[in-house]
Order: C-alpha cells, then sequence, then structure tokens
C-alpha cells in the first residue's frame, strides 16, 4: 500500500491533494487537527493533517472514499508503529464492509465507511437490514454535516432510544402478579427474584402459588424459594384449588403466581393454563422470553397469547446471547414494552427494571461480548 501524510487548510483541500496524489481510489486512514508554523509558540496556524492510502492490490468499495474516523491524538510526531496500526485498521474496516455489501441485494453498501462501521455493530445483534437502513440514512443525515466532529456511535444509541420510548416500561405491581411463558426460560426463578426484591426491600407481605405440576422438580424448586424467603406456598391443579388459595392469600400484599412451562407454539397448552386460571380484575401476566430465542420463536408464543392480557414482556438470559435485535423488534412490532430483564440466576441480584436506557446498555454490553 502506498500511504502519504498531507497538511492543508480545510479537509476539503486536504482531499483535493489526495485525489491528486492517489486517484479517486484512496482511502482516508485518519485526520486530526494540527498547529504548524508560529513563532516560540505563538502565531501557529490551525491546519488538518490526513492520512491517506492507495490498496494497489484489492479494490476498495465507493463507499469507502470517505473519511472513516477522526483521531484524536496529542500532536507530535508520528510513531513508528503508526503505519502498521493504519494497515491494520483498515483491513478491519474492509471486514466489516465486507460483511454490510456480500448479500448483492443490500441496501447498506450505499453508506460511508464510518457509518457501516456502526451498522455493522447492530447487524451483529441481528436488527433487520431494513432498520439498519434507517439507521444508516439517519446517520448519514448528521455525518454530511460535520464528518470529523460527530459521535456517530452516540448518535445512533440515540436513535435507538427515541423509538423505544413511547413504550411502557417497569410497571408497579398489582395485587396478583402472574409469570408466563415457555419451557427453560427462567419463569420460577424470575418471580423468586421479583418477589425477593418487594419482601427485602419494600417489606410487603408475600405469597405464592403454583400450577406447574408438570415439570420434575418445580414445586421443590418455589419450595426453596419460598423459605428462603418466609413466604407461604399453595400447590393448585385445577379452578377450584386455585379458587381456595385466591381465598386463603386475600389480606397479602402481593400473591405470585407460577405457571407450567410448555411448548406455547401450540394452542392447546395455552387452553390448558386457562382451564386451570382464574383471571381476577387486579392480575398482572408478564410473558417471560429468553433472548435467546429466535424473533420467529418468540413472536409465534406472543400469538399463542392474544387471548390473554398480556401487561409487558420479561427478557432472561440476557448473559447468554449478544443478540439484542429480537428483542428490539418485538418490543416494537408489537408496540409492548418490558418490565424486567435479567441476567443470572442469582436471587435477587441479576435482575434489572427495564427501561429505554437499561435496554441501550445492555445492547452496548451485548456487542462487546
Amino acid at each position: 500500500m502506498k500511504m502519504k501524510k498531507i497538511t492543508a487548510p480545510t479537509l476539503p483541500a486536504a482531499m483535493n491533494l489526495i485525489r491528486a496524489e492517489f486517484g479517486s481510489d484512496a482511502v482516508v486512514l485518519s485526520s486530526k487537527t494540527v498547529h504548524t508554523g508560529g513563532f516560540l509558540g505563538l502565531f501557529k496556524k490551525k491546519q488538518i493533517q490526513v492520512i491517506a492510502g492507495l490498496d494497489e492490490t484489492h479494490a476498495i468499495p465507493a463507499a469507502a472514499k470517505e473519511v472513516v474516523k477522526e483521531q484524536k491524538r496529542e500532536e507530535g510526531p508520528e510513531k513508528a508503529g503508526d503505519s502498521f496500526k493504519h494497515l491494520e485498521e483498515l483491513k478491519e474496516l474492509k471486514k466489516m464492509v465486507s460483511t454490510l455489501t456480500n448479500q448483492s441485494d443490500s441496501k447498506l453498501k450505499q453508506f460511508p465507511l464510518a457509518i457501516k462501521k456502526e451498522l455493522h455493530f447492530y447487524q451483529e445483534q441481528d436488527f433487520d437490514e431494513s432498520w439498519l437502513f434507517r439507521l444508516g440514512s439517519y446517520l448519514y443525515g448528521l455525518w454530511e454535516k460535520d464528518p470529523l466532529n460527530i459521535d456517530l456511535a452516540k448518535k445512533a444509541e440515540e436513535y435507538l432510544k427515541e423509538q423505544l420510548t413511547e413504550l411502557s416500561w417497569g410497571s408497579s405491581f398489582e395485587k396478583y402478579i402472574a409469570v408466563l411463558g415457555p419451557t427453560g426460560v427462567g419463569k420460577t426463578t424470575t418471580l423468586a427474584k421479583m418477589a425477593a426484591n418487594l419482601v427485602i426491600h419494600h417489606n410487603k407481605r408475600v405469597a405464592f402459588i403454583t400450577t406447574d405440576t408438570y415439570r420434575i422438580g418445580a414445586i421443590e424448586q418455589l419450595k426453596t424459594y419460598a423459605k428462603l424467603l418466609d413466604v407461604p406456598l399453595e400447590v393448585v391443579y385445577g379452578k377450584e384449588d386455585f379458587e381456595r388459595a385466591i381465598e386463603k392469600f386475600q389480606d397479602y400484599d402481593h400473591i405470585f403466581i407460577d405457571t407450567a412451562g410448555r411448548n406455547y407454539r401450540h394452542s392447546k397448552y395455552v387452553d390448558d393454563l386457562k382451564d386451570v386460571f382464574v383471571f381476577p380484575p387486579d392480575m398482572q401476566c408478564f410473558l417471560v422470553l429468553s433472548i435467546t430465542a429466535k424473533k420467529s420463536d418468540m413472536q409465534q408464543i406472543i400469538d399463542r397469547f392474544k387471548e390473554v392480557e398480556i401487561e409487558q414482556f420479561i427478557f432472561t438470559k440476557w448473559d447468554e446471547s449478544q443478540s439484542a435485535g429480537p428483542v428490539f423488534h418485538v418490543m416494537l412490532d408489537n408496540q409492548k414494552g418490558a418490565a424486567y430483564f435479567t441476567s443470572g440466576q442469582e436471587v435477587p441480584e441479576d435482575i434489572i427494571k427495564a427501561s429505554a436506557d437499561s435496554f441501550v446498555e445492555l445492547t452496548k454490553k451485548s456487542g462487546l461480548t
């Protein structure tokens, strides 16, 4: 690769010199503001210093012929290892471009490389391409006004958060709280975390009811949590048992209801659930879904529960996946927010009250794993 450092009064002037030197296939590796000339440290001129290169062995996509990143470094001479660092950075950026442009019909290939880098972060987390294109268009509108000074990562986070602010988040609890959802998503542990918070931090009187008589060890697991929290537990097998338990616990502040985990892609199991349940007017139903599930699987489960009034989602297992995109799209598609996010087995620690802010923070952490 041919590389050259060019200093000019303005960025456009520097770009003109680059094109004159390397032609239209040049790529800018870095740019920064420097001060030159002067006398005894005074009267220095502010200029733009750009390092550009021409890869003679690999074609650079047209969209990559743009400023990719402003590197804010201390003023001074280039270190000996800088050229190698630039080459390595270029290879990594090319890899990202390749990921985003491999599909011939991808609309994302039209964006400048700096924006593709941000889109790559969200693409790795399985955000839909149509949403990535809207994000890219939004970022491009900001980037073209001031390509050197814009913080694209921050602007992308703001765009993500803005789309979530209209959803409902982190509800306060009614008297009856039911957790519903398929096998293996962590309903019982999540229920225990919510109950423990009310008992330990808010001094509430809490009781447990479980309808999960199918899974081996399910009752024993909830009995263990009940004993640790010193709260009563009733096991129910049908509507009559359920009504008796509700009557028994009528003086308690909150009654948490654990349900059997079944394959709720089949409507039969939702009907079975309704055969056992009584739905008091002050009951909240939370649908618990795992972030490790595919978006289509989550949506199919949600569709099965259309006849049940689901207040909000609870998304579990954030520590087991780096794909926040399906969760985002499920919430947006159904116009329903989340009450909690969970990430581990510790009770009551591994639970976060859901909000647009906490979703963005978890998305950032997921992208780093």
